[in-house]
């Protein structure tokens, strides 16, 4: 599973090029700004943020299962692309791949650890549910 990183203008690009059949899109947004607006397709997920915190972690980490389980590349997509997108994708990235960490090295992205902290613990928290123990905890 490949997960990438998107502002909200880069994925508008993409879209507008064609998304592939084998995506899933994970679209944050303030909640206090409404939702992004942007083009979506069955395998998206709008993520409503309540300033820094997120409202439905655990809800988001059943579609990162999903979308696994499914053989979907992920992209997560945020407004600049660089903070709660990145934050996302590392803990995606970390907890499936055991390397979020490249995200945080990227000098392009700037993760948000908030985000980070809150979709690796449900991830986790999934995996318990589903009897999966495997997750790359480093």
């Amino acid at each position: 599973m490949q997960v990438s990183i998107y502002s909200r203008a880069d994925y508008e690009s993409l879209m507008q090029e064609g998304l592939p059949s084998n995506t899933a899109v994970i679209c944050f947004y303030d909640r206090n700004k409404g939702s992004m607006e942007l083009p979506l397709h069955n395998n998206s997920y709008q993520v409503a943020m309540d300033g820094p915190a997120l409202d439905e972690a655990d809800a988001l980490a059943f579609f990162v299962f999903y979308a696994k389980e499914a053989g979907l590349n992920i992209i997560c997509v945020c407004e600049t692309g660089m903070t709660t997108s990145a934050g996302c994708a590392a803990a995606i990235r970390q907890f499936f791949n055991g390397d979020g960490i490249e995200v945080f090295t990227n000098l392009h992205y700037f993760p948000d650890q908030q985000t980070y902290h809150e979709v690796f613990d449900a991830l986790v928290e999934e995996s318990f549910e589903r009897g999966e123990v495997n997750c790359r905890i480093k």
